[in-house]
């Protein structure tokens, strides 16, 4: 049976106490033997097992991989850091990469939650409206010797059949209010849900910019951790494994750099950075700065992934708003406007 993996929020706590007790010179198993009498229970005996398995002489790649709870690339770049002897650095990267991972988790989260219910509610407004407002309209111009007809007819016919099944559309309601509340707080089955879009959705538009903001941040990791950045673009290439599309990004762009091409030309041909990044990135590593420019660059495509992503939202919420009003307006109006016509011919 496969183990619930560690979640961002603690990947990051975890990997800045870690680097802390590492800086103040504290030893890596009596730091995990300190954070495991701190710990939830959850994780007390994790954290004291890999005590236990350091102080026995592993390593803490080694005990983090042996638990089967941290991703493949936590304890790659923490096994790169041990042999350069810069674990502390690989920890504090971490530390950040996971911090950032966990604020636009959420923010993804609260983008997807917020069109989706307001969309939801909008469906229900109008479905009373059919439902119950219409009938309503309809008997007053049977009282009056008229009917509906036209548009009126036809959203009323469509009324009367919502009606008929509305046991059926009260089941797939709480189906998607289910659904989505179970999005929100559950963390093993919205991580599922996402990496079954982003399998085949996901490296398009926006979701290309993240994915490119978060390949960035990985060679950053890479880079400041020590590794070259060939090194860093394999290593990457193991952050992505559900996103197939940007992970071959990283292998073409490998390939492409065995193959002896330039630096700013295997970046840009294979769509791993925009081309403004990789010029930037070329100059640093002829500075001897790589490591500071890729940074940089790491941090501006996150920045910008997350204003194209914060822009996309804007602009659903005012459609979905426009759209209902719309609907709702055409559905008063295809009554009313009758009715007047109407009243004024009795009058």
């Amino acid at each position: 049976m496969k183990k619930n993996s560690i979640s961002h929020e603690e990947i990051a706590s975890l990997c800045l106490e870690l680097s802390l007790l590492l800086h103040a010179g504290v030893g890596v198993g009596d730091a995990l033997a300190l954070l495991s009498e701190e710990s939830t229970p959850e994780y007390r005996e994790l954290l004291a097992g890999m005590a236990r398995q350091v102080d026995g002489g592993a390593s803490l790649s080694a005990a983090l991989r042996e638990s089967g709870r941290f991703p493949a690339y936590v304890c790659g770049l923490i096994e790169v850091g041990e042999r350069a002897g810069r674990t502390e650095e690989a920890l504090s990267a971490l530390s950040r990469y996971y911090e950032d991972r966990a604020r636009l988790d959420r923010r993804i989260r609260s983008a997807l939650l917020y069109p989706a219910v307001m969309l939801v509610l909008m469906l229900v407004v109008i479905a009373v409206l059919l439902v119950k407002v219409l009938p309503i309209f309809d008997e007053v111009y049977a009282s009056l010797g008229g009917r509906l007809t036209g548009v009126a007819g036809g959203l009323l016919t469509l009324g009367r059949w919502l009606d008929g099944a509305m046991p059926v559309l009260w089941v797939i309601l709480i189906a998607v209010a289910v659904f989505l509340a179970a999005f929100a707080a559950v963390e093993p089955f919205r991580a599922k849900i996402l990496a079954m879009w982003r399998s085949s959705r996901g490296d398009k538009g926006v979701s290309r910019q993240m994915n490119t903001a978060r390949l960035a941040q990985a060679l950053a990791m890479g880079m400041a951790s020590g590794l070259p950045l060939e090194e860093s673009i394999a290593l990457a290439a193991g952050l992505m494994d559900d996103v197939p599309p940007a992970k071959e990004r990283c292998l073409g762009c490998r390939a492409r750099l065995d193959q002896g091409e330039p630096l700013n030309t295997a970046l840009k041909e294979s769509g791993l950075l925009p081309a403004g990044a990789c010029r930037l990135l070329e100059l640093g590593q002829r500075s001897g700065s790589g490591d500071a420019s890729m940074a940089k660059i790491a941090q501006s495509l996150s920045e910008e992934s997350e204003a194209a992503l914060e822009d996309r939202v804007s602009r659903v919420e005012p459609a979905l708003v426009l759209v209902c009003s719309v609907l709702v307006g055409l559905i008063l109006l295809s009554v009313m406007l009758p009715l007047m016509h109407i009243m004024a011919a009795i009058g």
